[in-house]
């Protein structure tokens, strides 16, 4: 059923680079979720696995010295959506996460797998987007870290180099104090679907609540890659909370969204549902944060 050539079990980052030093053509597999389908359907037949499923060390979300939030790259799904710290700071990622497949898939599924993938419907990843996320990556030269808009390359492609595992995504505090978020998953289903197109929103409004300090959007299968519209931010950023402004938002996203035709969807339909998502988003984000959209 499965064509494996190898598959050897990583006990430490450290020793996961080794591996992959060692084997330099193998694939790394984590829940398994992704990669084993693909090796099933022949994508992968004879492949080399080195699995880092059994390194604890990451896993589970912390705070750094800096008040950061660290989501360890093997945390999975549904451990995110349950984690006192996401549940306070940022639900939104919970609850976006919480679309993913069923039970099953979140339960083994992982973070870090969702985003490696590179593909532009991971739930996660217009959200991660939204939030300012940076990415850790760990390899033979030590860590470095990168913007989660420069880890995407183009579709299917992220950026890890060769021998070099995820470790960690951060959400620095700056990006989150203050904020609240709102994630839309559009699907032909209510459960088990990839999306069809997703929109995440997050604001931050001045202290009397009248005014938007900052607000950000990201879409994913707006293109070919999750993507920020910075075109729809500008037009938000420093106006009054009211109707006008967010209906101004929600069209402005068009300037900046490509989103193409498939057998999902036309283009045209996710054009204009990512206006109506946009706009859905920016209100529900402005309501939980207090404030109250005016005419």
């Amino acid at each position: 059923m499965y064509d494996i050539k190898a598959l050897y079990e990583a006990e430490s980052v450290a020793d996961a680079i080794r591996l992959l030093q060692e084997h330099p053509e193998a694939q790394i597999i984590a829940g398994g979720s992704d990669v084993l389908v693909q090796v099933r359907e022949g994508k992968r037949a004879g492949a080399e696995l080195v699995s880092i499923y059994g390194i604890d060390a990451m896993r589970g979300v912390t705070y750094d010295e800096e008040g950061a939030i660290r989501i360890g790259s093997l945390t999975s799904f549904s451990h995110i959506a349950a984690d006192p710290i996401i549940r306070e700071k940022i639900p939104v990622l919970g609850e976006a996460v919480s679309l993913v497949g069923g039970p099953q898939i979140r339960n083994i599924g992982t973070i870090g797998g969702n985003t490696c993938n590179g593909v532009t419907s991971a739930d996660s990843a217009s959200t991660l987007f939204a939030w300012d996320a940076i990415v850790e990556l760990t390899g033979p030269d030590g860590i470095r870290k990168v913007p989660i808009q420069e880890f995407y390359i183009k579709a299917g492609k992220v950026d890890l180099r060769p021998a070099e595992l995820q470790t960690a995504i951060i959400i620095p505090k700056k990006a989150y104090e203050g904020y609240f978020g709102n994630y839309i998953k559009y699907a032909m289903r209510e459960a088990m679907d990839i999306a069809t197109l997703g929109c995440s929103v997050n604001v931050c409004l001045t202290e009397d609540k009248t005014g938007i300090r900052d607000a950000r959007i990201a879409y994913g299968v707006a293109g070919p890659v999750p993507m920020r519209v910075p075109t729809a931010e500008a037009a938000a950023k420093g106006q009054p909370v009211c109707r006008e402004t967010v209906e101004t938002f929600a069209k402005s996203v068009l300037e900046d969204i490509h989103p193409r035709d498939s057998w999902r969807a036309a283009k045209a339909f996710r054009e204009h549902i990512a206006v109506e998502m946009a706009k859905r988003a920016l209100t529900k984000s402005i309501e939980l944060a207090g404030g109250e959209i005016r005419e």
